[in-house]
């Protein structure tokens, strides 16, 4: 199979459950080929600079599917190369779930999500975690400039295949930082206005 996301993911029931809602024939005619979807281009790079948070699902022991939201300054997930993204793991509620999870068994799925445009970025990866401590070298690398939160790890992902989704159903949502640029001109126009009827009035006396 070309695509490496598909690879992994569309399993014996998977692909049954394809057969029987009958998408099946699709996705049976982009098997093969080349690998794809699985080296970072620059389209992916840009992205995943440009965020400022994204979904990580790691799995417990038991087999239970976890998800956690990592947020931070806009290119704290940084591409390390075109196949490595890592990012610098700030002291949080100290619950450490997704980071135990990860001890025993090393899987993580990311979602990165631009909701003013609708577009989203699934990656599948294989996680390593190093103390702070340990990799004074790395999380140089990944801290980010005048960011002031602790840095606890920092976490290395080895990107095993990626997938763009479509943009249906994607809310649009904006940052308050969004909507300001928005409005910008907006309220530089209507200063401009409020100054000029100033002036009239003032003319006018």
């Amino acid at each position: 199979m070309a695509n490496k996301f598909q690879q992994i993911l569309f399993t014996a029931p998977v692909k049954e459950a394809q057969e029987h809602y009958g998408s099946r024939r699709h996705f049976a005619k982009l098997e093969g080929g080349p690998d794809r979807n699985v080296i970072l281009t620059d389209a992916e790079r840009d992205f995943i600079e440009e965020r400022d948070g994204f979904y990580m699902a790691t799995v417990a022991a038991p087999d239970q599917p976890y998800i956690q939201y990592r947020g931070g300054p806009a290119g704290f997930l940084k591409v390390l190369d075109d196949r490595t993204l890592g990012f610098a793991d700030f002291r949080g509620n100290l619950q450490y779930i997704s980071v135990g999870n990860l001890r025993s068994n090393t899987k993580a799925a990311l979602f990165l999500m631009d909701y003013p445009n609708q577009r989203r970025l699934k990656i599948l990866a294989s996680a390593t975690v190093h103390d702070a401590a340990d990799r004074p070298e790395l999380v140089e690398k990944l801290a980010m400039p005048g960011y002031k939160a602790r840095i606890e790890r920092a976490i290395v992902l080895n990107v095993e295949g990626f997938d763009w989704n479509c943009p249906q159903h994607i809310t649009p949502r904006f940052t308050i930082d969004e909507v300001r640029q928005m409005v910008r001109p907006l309220n530089e126009h209507i200063e401009k206005l409020e100054k000029e009827i100033r002036r009239l009035k003032t003319d006018q006396k």
